[in-house]
């Protein structure tokens, strides 16, 4: 597959690019954006994307005005496993890990605001609300106390701001392809399908089904592993109508020096778990984090045929590892 090397300069950051606001779907003063936009590109309300994938195990609540789609499956009283997915993503990363798993482990999972199901920041909620905030409130409602919180990617990072907020809440960490320092994007050999998907993108201001297709190729380890009902819902996911605010609340979770700050507090056992293949996030990133996580008790898996999405990826094997950490394999912490 012939690929092309761009230079820092001509390439922003890849998961950043793909959620920008599409240029061409800015309204005239006058007119509502779902309208206007419905007229250049087959976007999607959040009202017609949760009658196409709202389903038996949906529910609801409510957090800073915010309407928040989770799941909660599983045994009661057994232990929870809290999932949270990364950028470009939605809680149906979790989908066969959560069959695989829910007969042992009390699983919840969210989308984050703005993807999936969930509605997007509001103003009100901006000023009011740091990312956190939604967990929190999510295993207040339920009464749950102690978790296990499984995350990839930029969910990843949401787990440890979380587990130092909130350190009784977390019990341990289960991480994947998470980024600590700020992404450099200039060894990235992206494949001449994205670099042509990712320009039509910028010439119409849409991602097309085949700018998904290429983008959950490139990243993945094997893109036959990547299944055709994933690819439609990516794309179903991200035609969703433009939202003023539609990265501004999970943007204030990201990495660099704040980060850094956070991951230093973290003191919970630690399991990481990486996609050798990552074309973003190669092995010097997960000896960074490994470094800042200074006073966490790390293990780690290396899957080196697996890209950035481990979860979504090789989910049978991620659930292995998962339960095998959780029931046998976490560090004793020390005595207080």
């Amino acid at each position: 597959m012939m690929q092309i090397r761009l230079r820092r300069s001509a390439l922003a950051l890849l998961p950043l690019l793909c959620v920008a606001q599409p240029v061409s779907a800015q309204p005239a003063p006058s007119q509502p954006v779902a309208e206007t936009v419905a007229t250049a590109h087959p976007y999607l309300t959040l009202e017609q994307l949760r009658g196409m994938y709202t389903d038996k195990q949906s529910r609801f609540f409510d957090v800073g005005g915010l309407s928040i789609h989770y799941k909660d499956e599983g045994p009661r009283g057994a232990p929870v496993l809290l999932m949270v997915h990364g950028s470009e993503s939605s809680l149906r990363t979790w989908d066969r890990i959560t069959q695989v798993l829910k007969g042992r482990y009390r699983i919840v999972r969210f989308d984050l605001p703005s993807y999936g199901l969930s509605q997007g920041p509001t103003d009100a909620a901006m000023k009011a609300l740091v990312p956190t905030d939604v967990p929190i409130a999510l295993l207040d409602k339920l009464g749950i106390k102690k978790v296990t919180f499984v995350g990839v990617s930029s969910g990843s990072t949401m787990g440890m701001y979380l587990a130092a907020r909130r350190p009784g809440m977390v019990e341990r960490l289960i991480l994947s392809n998470s980024p600590s320092d700020p992404v450099d994007t200039s060894h990235l050999v992206l494949s001449k399908g994205l670099v042509d998907a990712m320009d039509r993108a910028k010439r119409t201001g849409f991602r097309d089904r085949n700018f998904w297709d290429e983008f959950l190729s490139f990243f993945s380890g094997d893109p036959a592993r990547i299944s055709a009902q994933t690819r439609k819902e990516y794309y179903d996911f991200y035609r969703r109508v433009p939202e003023k605010n539609l990265v501004g609340l999970v943007a204030r979770i990201g990495d660099g020096k704040q980060a850094k700050v956070e991951m230093a507090k973290v003191r919970q056992p630690t399991l990481l778990i990486w996609g050798g293949t990552d074309p973003l996030l190669p092995a010097s990133a997960l000896a960074a984090i490994m470094h800042y996580l200074s006073n966490a008790q790390i293990s780690k898996v290396v899957m080196p045929d697996v890209g950035h999405y481990p979860p979504l990826e090789v989910p049978d094997r991620f659930a292995q590892l998962i339960a095998a950490y959780v029931e046998a394999g976490t560090p004793k912490l020390p005595a207080q």
